[in-house]
């Protein structure tokens, strides 16, 4: 993987998995005009209001940490905006770009894609199997997020490995709603990550939009699923988190795989 990004808090032996430490936004603006193939990102959701959910059972905070925290609207779309601006740079030409959240933020990032000329190909309905129950009883219990995929442009001659999705549909065409259960215990025994996703919903992700041998970034590393995805099918990564407790949990779960993928 060759390309220049600032001193890594983590690079493997063969160079081709990378972690940053450090702001997404200013790590971004450090990285070379269309070097990254695909770009997967779960951005802050900004749910910290100081109000409750519950978790394995347990009634708990909402409050994730105050990187989940903005004063106002002006400031998550400003956000959003800045780190989109840069995904979209370091794209090639034929690249795309997966974002997931929650009505919170999805519907903001959705409208900044189209005003920065990106175009969307899907709006992934991820469905959950076992949500969290809904402890206010005053609304639809939530049990979704949206995954948006999209394209740099409407020219791009974006990769689709429409055959492998089709056969792990029993040979019909995969549609966009996709069911699994949260994130497994088993996922989180090097340690926690507030948003972590399934690493079944990532592998899909990867296998569907990238070959091997391509460069995947997530701008909001967390726990690095996207990272353990990425190693699994041979795809070069580079993962930037502002937090090196989760960094550290990624380097376990990677080197965890390691030796899974060895014996």
């Amino acid at each position: 993987m060759n390309i220049k990004y600032p001193n890594p808090y983590y690079t493997s032996i063969d160079q081709n998995y990378s972690l940053i430490l450090g702001d997404s936004l200013e790590i971004l603006n450090s990285l070379p005009d269309e070097s990254i193939d695909v770009v997967f990102a779960d951005p802050p959701y900004f749910l910290s209001n100081d109000g409750i959910t519950c978790s394995g059972g347990k009634m708990v905070s909402v409050n994730k940490g105050s990187w989940d925290k903005k004063n106002s609207f002006e400031d998550i779309y400003q956000f959003n905006l800045a780190w989109l601006k840069e995904a979209k740079r370091i794209l090639k030409p034929n690249g795309t770009l997966w974002v997931s959240g929650t009505l919170h933020n999805i519907y903001t990032v959705g409208f900044i894609l189209q005003k920065l000329d990106y175009k969307i190909l899907n709006n992934i309905t991820w469905q959950k199997t076992n949500p969290p129950p809904n402890l206010a009883c005053r609304t639809f219990t939530h049990s979704t997020e949206t995954i948006i995929w999209a394209k740099k442009s409407k020219k791009a001659k974006h990769y689709f490995n429409y055959d492998l999705m089709k056969s792990w549909n029993s040979g019909k065409q995969m549609k966009d709603v996709w069911t699994t259960s949260i994130t497994k215990k088993s996922e989180k025994s090097f340690g926690k990550h507030p948003t972590q996703k399934p690493l079944e919903l990532l592998e899909r992700i990867i296998l569907s939009s990238t070959q091997e041998g391509d460069v995947v970034l997530d701008p909001f590393n967390g726990s690095g699923t996207t990272g353990v995805a990425c190693y699994e099918y041979n795809r070069n990564y580079i993962g930037i988190d502002i937090n090196p407790t989760y960094l550290d949990i990624t380097i376990n779960r990677i080197n965890h795989t390691a030796k899974k993928f060895s014996i």
